[in-house]
């Protein structure tokens, strides 16, 4: 997509959420891949965590990060499926105010290059809250790399045309 290079690049600042009950910081790939991938594009890591599968204790830590000043967006990975424990979605809805439909949407259609129809099971989402964006991704590598590279690399960058949510920043909290 098109880069505008007479707009100066303006770092967001993203904190990493992985939602799993069996990983730890030794082994979260994902989210590993995910810090990569927004730092190398020129971002700031805000904050880092790993949470399990707890809708309550998620939303908790999103309205810390939402009510933070020093984060602009949070990008989650893990806990998007469909199994009982997988309640990253449900969180997510506990604290926004906007739902961002056609991130999901885009989300499985890219998936679907990779891996088929096995993208239905996924329940990517995003959203709103208090000027603060939310982005939940599955837990896996590809779908981080998915997820960054084919949607959030160009929507965090201002210089992306035709248009960016980072341009929308200051007017998320009006009314």
């Amino acid at each position: 997509m098109p880069i505008d290079e007479n707009i100066p690049f303006r770092p967001v600042r993203i904190a990493v959420l992985t939602v799993s009950d069996t990983r730890g910081p030794e082994d979260d790939r994902s989210g590993d891949t995910l810090v990569a991938r927004l730092t190398e594009a020129g971002h700031e890591l805000a904050d880092r965590m790993i949470l399990p599968d707890d809708a309550v204790r998620i939303a908790a830590q999103l309205d810390i990060w939402i009510d933070n000043p020093g984060v602009d967006a949070v990008i989650s990975t893990g806990g998007t499926g469909v199994t009982g424990r997988d309640v990253t979605p449900e969180a997510f809805a506990m604290v926004w105010e906007k739902e961002i439909p056609g991130f999901g949407e885009l989300f499985r259609w890219l998936s679907f290059q990779s891996i088929g129809t096995s993208t239905v099971q996924s329940r990517a989402t995003a959203g709103v809250a208090r000027g603060t964006y939310l982005f939940a991704l599955p837990g896996s590598t590809g779908a981080v790399k998915d997820g960054w590279d084919g949607i959030l690399r160009d929507q965090l960058d201002i210089r992306h045309r035709p248009c960016n949510f980072v341009e929308l920043m200051p007017r998320l909290t009006e009314r």
